[in-house]
């Protein structure tokens, strides 16, 4: 019966994302399931963060953090793609235990997050860092949350090694939090499964954008119809408060989505079907290309380089991250955003993040042509070259 599940599930994944599914209310999990993830006692509580491209993860991250009582937290953070630029963005400061991994977490998660939980209680055993209280994951936003779960709970991901029985002993999957941007979420949802998945296992659902919402945005009543299990927070409303989100706690399928046991199930078996493993792709044309250059550009080459690539909506463009160094202010980096065709408002850090002073820009997007993008940024660099140089 279970493989039968599992086949009609393979077989009906194509890539329409919620469409697939149906956007309606879902038939919540029996209470007597929930007795599948109880964890051990006395375990470090790890929260997963997750929220499809674009949504706002790092930005929660960057706040959680600031936050005194996440002093004695650490934080993995995954990016997708070879190049990261998300782990200097994130103000972790010198003191935390703070670790990235690159590439496609849908197929690495189980290894590369047991490994990292389970350097990070050696380091806390050898001396080389004091006693944490709790782990915050942050997944890259095409992340399926299954591998990572199956990985956490128990009767999840078999164990094949003392190193996955230590974890299992010392950490326990506390809750997953979802970033949802309301602008572009539906959208999202009609096209890639792996958004609806992260809203499907989230036990918090943080909107985010809603100050730059219009009549075509998610409503609540939609997402709650796709998860009733799930809170629902404002990023913007006055009494938002983030930290409550991450609170200790045993992460429950309790009032899931019925299709939830289902895709922990095919994750078990090691169904990943067609999926190409260069850390650089993620199947169904997505990939992710890097651009590096360095030296400096000049501001105006920084923003034409941005708006030539975000103009065209037929692009194929999912998602941009870069930091720049600019010019005008060589110690002080540009940083750009962009979801799709949105080009978020240019911003400087107050200092490189380390001691790669190089401009570097991720990509990520569907059937995108590289060649033009390669080819202006080539451009671009090589006559800021000559200015610099000449």
């Amino acid at each position: 019966m279970l493989l039968h599940y599992v086949l009609k599930c393979r077989k009906s994944y194509n890539h329409k994302g919620a469409a697939v599914f149906g956007m309606k209310r879902k038939k919540a999990i029996a209470p007597k399931d929930d007795s599948a993830v109880a964890p051990s006692s006395r375990t470090v509580p790890v929260t997963l963060l997750t929220g499809f491209l674009g949504a706002g993860k790092t930005t929660l991250l960057n706040e959680l953090l600031a936050d005194p009582a996440m002093r004695d937290a650490a934080v993995i953070v995954n990016e997708f793609g070879s190049v990261p630029i998300d782990h200097g963005l994130v103000r972790t400061g010198s003191e935390r235990y703070f670790r990235t991994t690159t590439g496609c977490i849908c197929c690495t998660a189980t290894s590369d997050i047991r490994t990292s939980l389970y350097e990070l209680h050696q380091a806390f055993l050898e001396g080389m860092m004091s006693e944490i209280s709790r782990v915050v994951i942050e997944t890259t936003g095409l992340a399926d949350p299954a591998p990572i779960i199956n990985s956490l709970i128990p009767g999840g991901t078999a164990a094949i090694g003392l190193r996955d029985h230590i974890v299992a002993r010392h950490f326990h999957l506390s809750s997953v939090v979802t970033a949802f941007d309301v602008t572009s979420g539906r959208v999202m949802l009609d096209s890639f499964i792996e958004g609806w998945k992260q809203l499907a296992f989230a036990d918090h659902i943080v909107l985010t954008k809603t100050d730059l919402a219009d009549a075509t945005a998610m409503s609540r009543e939609s997402l709650s119809d796709l998860n009733p299990a799930a809170a629902l927070h404002d990023r913007n409303a006055g009494d938002f408060d983030l930290l409550s989100l991450f609170a200790e706690a045993n992460y429950s399928l309790r009032g899931k989505p019925e299709d939830v046991p289902g895709w922990l199930a095919v994750d078990r078996l090691n169904l990943h079907a067609g999926h190409d493993h260069d850390i650089n792709r993620h199947g169904a044309g997505i990939e992710a290309f890097d651009l590096t250059f360095d030296g400096a550009f000049d501001p105006q080459a920084i923003v034409t380089f941005l708006e030539l690539v975000t103009s065209n909506v037929h692009s194929g463009l999912l998602r941009l991250k870069g930091i720049f160094g600019a010019t005008d202010d060589p110690e002080r980096p540009v940083v750009a955003h962009a979801v799709q065709h949105r080009l978020y408002p240019l911003s400087r850090l107050e200092r490189w993040p380390d001691g790669n002073h190089a401009t570097r820009v991720v990509l990520i997007g569907r059937d995108m042509p590289q060649r033009p993008i390669r080819d202006l940024f080539d451009t671009l660099a090589s006559q800021a070259g000559r200015k610099v140089y000449r």
